[in-house]
């Protein structure tokens, strides 16, 4: 009994913590998405019901961002995650000079996220002096400008989900590195004396092997992609209602504190829906891993 007592004791700072800064906002925030008519200067509420999810799921604003940031999820995920064992795969057959190429890899993970932002703005944005390197590229192969930035909505799609492959490359490179570099050398010996041919090693021992990284960086690369909303600010300004490129998490932050904001109770559901949507692919993933991850 003094045993549990003790642990308990040892535990209760980080307790305290979790359910100040954790357990109280999220039942804050629960609260709030009942509450009908809330004004935020009186403190005051209308009654209690489902009104803001209606209004919510109703408001082109926030079906226009669910819309923007399901594509984010859809296409960088994969990409990122596919493009990431092609280069750690790569890396790994290097013998010299792996050191720095890894380090030139992760140098995008450790830069400011506004400073890249800038720097895809110059080049993709078309100014009155230039037209940006890009386009002067698709211009050499005999192709027409494109604004990617104030343009039509599939090429600002475009430069966004560029633009978090990007940011979420380095990091997703690093820990496949790790991983492969931790597959037991017996098992590729012995594959070798087998005669395997290099699809069948990969398929065989090198992707089940790493397979607990792979579902770890899916698993967290969903949850990354449908809270982003610094990529869109860096790219697109703070107006991301106007441009059309908003996010779940943009929503959120324009119904507090944008030109619309001071509405708690539609950003509370909006929040809830957000959080609905990331477990619900949460526990798919987790089902769809006990059949292919290897432990």
């Amino acid at each position: 009994m003094r045993k549990n007592l003790k642990a308990w004791l040892y535990l209760l700072p980080a307790i305290l913590f979790l359910g100040f800064f954790m357990v109280y906002p999220l039942v804050d925030v629960l609260v709030y998405s009942f509450e009908e008519g809330y004004n935020s200067a009186s403190q005051t509420f209308m009654g209690v019901g489902l009104y803001n999810y209606s209004y919510v799921l109703h408001d082109p604003y926030f079906l226009q961002a669910v819309k923007n940031t399901l594509i984010l999820v859809i296409i960088t995920v994969p990409v990122s995650t596919g493009l990431a064992l092609l280069i750690s795969l790569g890396l790994n057959s290097i013998k010299k000079l792996k050191e720095l190429y890894q380090t030139v890899y992760f140098l995008p993970y450790v830069t400011n996220t506004l400073a890249v932002g800038l720097v895809f703005m110059i080049l993709f944005k078309k100014t009155p002096y230039t037209d940006g390197m890009v386009n002067m590229l698709i211009k050499l192969f005999g192709g027409s400008s494109v604004d990617f930035i104030d343009g039509p909505y599939w090429a600002k799609m475009f430069v966004l989900c560029f633009y978090t492959v990007w940011i979420v490359l380095p990091f997703k490179i690093l820990i496949l590195t790790s991983a492969l570099a931790s597959v037991n050398e017996d098992y590729y010996k012995a594959a070798k004396i087998d005669g395997a041919s290099k699809w069948r090693v990969f398929t065989r021992i090198t992707l089940p092997m790493i397979s607990p990284m792979i579902f770890y960086l899916v698993i967290t690369g969903f949850i990354g992609a449908f809270k982003a909303y610094s990529d869109a600010v860096a790219l697109f300004g703070t107006n991301l209602n106007a441009a059309k490129m908003n996010t779940i998490v943009g929503y959120v932050y324009d119904m507090l504190y944008g030109d619309s904001g001071g509405y708690p109770s539609y950003a509370s559901a909006a929040a809830l829906i957000l959080f609905a949507i990331v477990f619900t692919i949460t526990v798919i993933n987790l089902l769809i891993s006990k059949k292919q991850v290897s432990v």
